[in-house]
């Protein structure tokens, strides 16, 4: 199993959920608010026995630690949980170990820091709130730990809000510094394109482009958002094939019980 590329790649400052806590339009025609809902897409995890591909899970990991963390918190999660996207414990601590994580006090009672380890919780981009503000116009990204259940239809809103991005139509009026997308309630959006082709760097040989980026990022953040699917739907597995079993016996010695019964020679009075 390979192991993802350090995260925090530099010289991106706007991801994914600043576009969530952007305001809304101002005497726009009310035709030029509609927001189309997003495409339905095909993905590994949908369906009563669909589990997240991890290897796309685990790309995805990538392109959250590239691109998303420099804006995006992920509380929810530790280090260690990435053994739940197929990675071995020693490559979870070389991945922890490339973050310095606050270690409480030092003897002279300044905050310290040092090496991250699996039991910590995924480094924050910003110290706190006011941090965050101050970095990104006032705007404060949501963690994304969950960003997929918190939304309707998430992973397809996601989706189509990151291969949203498009020229606006002919006529529409944009704020300054805003940027046109397709599946943004409003369609301005204060952050700018985050994926594009190439963005990343993929090891095994997958096209990196927008979509294929788009893609693999939604199904970690879904894999974060429900890391218990693949044991829960395997259970479910278990009791479905569990009570067809049961059904078959029940059937069986009610058959037998019935054949007994009809053999048996009718009582003389």
């Amino acid at each position: 199993m390979r192991t993802p590329l350090p995260l925090f790649a530099p010289g991106f400052a706007h991801t994914l959920a600043v576009a969530l806590t952007v305001t809304g339009l101002f005497g726009l025609p009310a035709k030029a608010q509609e927001t189309p809902e997003p495409p339905a897409q095909n993905w590994s995890f949908n369906g009563i026995f669909g589990i997240p591909n991890l290897e796309a899970a685990q790309r995805g990991f990538q392109v959250y630690s590239e691109v998303c963390s420099n804006c995006h918190a992920m509380h929810q999660l530790h280090y260690r949980d990435l053994t739940g996207l197929g990675l071995t414990e020693e490559q979870v601590k070389a991945i922890a170990s490339t973050f310095t994580v606050p270690q409480g006090l030092d003897d002279s009672g300044q905050p310290k820091e040092g090496p991250a380890t699996p039991a910590n919780q995924f480094r924050s981009p910003f110290a706190n709130e006011k941090a965050a503000r101050a970095a990104l116009n006032g705007a404060y990204p949501p963690d994304l730990s969950l960003i997929v259940n918190a939304r309707p239809d998430g992973a397809n809103y996601v989706y189509g809000l990151l291969t949203g991005y498009a020229e606006p139509p002919a006529g529409f009026a944009m704020q300054e510094g805003m940027n046109y997308d397709k599946y943004f309630p409003g369609h301005q959006i204060a952050m700018p394109q985050p994926l594009q082709d190439g963005r990343v760097a993929y090891t095994d040989g997958t096209p990196t482009t927008t979509d294929q980026e788009a893609r693999d990022v939604v199904t970690f953040l879904y894999w974060a958002s429900n890391p218990e699917t693949a044991e829960r739907k395997a259970m479910g597995v278990r009791i479905i094939l569990f009570l067809i079993l049961l059904t078959g016996v029940t059937y069986a010695v009610k058959r037998k019980v019935g054949c007994s019964l009809g053999s048996r020679p009718p009582l003389s009075l």
